[in-house]
């Protein structure tokens, strides 16, 4: 609405209005009308300019309403945005989770199911062990009395005549990240002997002796069973070790390959890792340590007193 006042007059009084009404300065001279009708004219053109800005404010008020109609609009899809981005984040985390998990269990800790009981009572069929792999990183080596997970191929086993094709080299790929089982080639036993020990036995009834020193190996041997069935004389080569089973009535391990290529010892390299712990079933949930038995084939010599 426009506040156009009309214009005072000489005296400062308001001028009349109507079309009866004169004023003085109308009956004075027709240049007083003229300097009237200009002023009218002045009146009618700030009429006209207000009614423009009037124009001019409804024009800018239906742009702040589209506007503000373009807003609303944004910020529906601003609202739709964040739950895309969740989800985005949700996969991301899944696959950072995944990545994680294949990289420590290819080079960290690998988990392995026991599938006999060769390793009885220390290793029941069915657990799922954990193998420490860092445990002989950077320069480490396994120690007497040490549970190890190793693939037998070329001790325990021979090696395959067929050469390894690419569906070979995936298999043995996907194993490493755990993503497929690992096959009958891997064992599970403890190292009596490391390289340039002696190990011997002299049959039933007698213990195991390393480096001249008898092992008192009660404390994990399964009830009942001898430290060995057979009499054998071995000295192990350096990188290798000599490995058995604590069930040695029921264990397949370096005794019974002493007749063939290997000699029944185990390359260090061989080794896939330490078993440091029985993680299922929950209730036989342990950590496997290292006998204080060995302690006492400490100093004896071998390449196991340079570590």
């Amino acid at each position: 609405m426009s506040t156009y006042e009309p214009p005072a007059d000489r005296d400062g009084s308001p001028a009349p209005t109507g079309a009866g009404a004169l004023s003085r300065s109308a009956v004075v001279s027709g240049a007083a009308g003229g300097a009237a009708g200009t002023a009218s004219e002045d009146g009618a053109e700030r009429a006209a300019g207000s009614r423009s800005a009037e124009d001019v404010a409804e024009s800018a008020a239906e742009r702040v309403a589209e506007t503000a109609e373009e807003n609303v609009a944004d910020g529906s899809e601003q609202e739709e945005e964040p739950g895309h981005s969740r989800s985005r984040d949700l996969l991301l985390l899944v696959g950072i989770c995944l990545t994680a998990l294949l990289v420590v269990n290819a080079f960290v800790a690998r988990p392995f199911a026991v599938p006999s009981g060769s390793m009885e009572d220390t290793l029941r069929p069915g657990d799922r062990l954990v193998a420490n792999q860092l445990a002989y990183a950077f320069g480490g080596h396994p120690q007497r009395g040490d549970v190890v997970v190793f693939d037998g191929t070329g001790s325990f086993l021979r090696e395959s005549a067929k050469p390894s094709g690419f569906w070979d080299g995936l298999r043995a790929f996907a194993q490493d990240l755990g993503l497929a089982p690992v096959g009958d080639t891997v064992y599970v036993k403890r190292v009596i002997g490391v390289g340039g020990d002696r190990v011997t036995s002299t049959g039933p009834g007698a213990p195991i002796t390393v480096n001249g020193v008898p092992v008192n190996e009660t404390s994990y041997l399964a009830p009942g069973d001898d430290p060995s069935s057979v009499a054998f004389d071995v000295v192990v080569p350096a990188g290798e070790l000599w490995v058995m089973g604590d069930h040695r009535s029921a264990s397949r391990d370096s005794r019974d390959h002493l007749g063939e290529p290997g000699g029944g010892f185990v390359p260090e390299e061989k080794v896939i890792g330490r078993a440091d712990w029985v993680v299922y079933p929950f209730s036989r949930w342990t950590s496997l340590d290292r006998p204080a038995a060995f302690a006492a084939t400490s100093g004896t010599g071998g390449h196991g007193d340079q570590r």
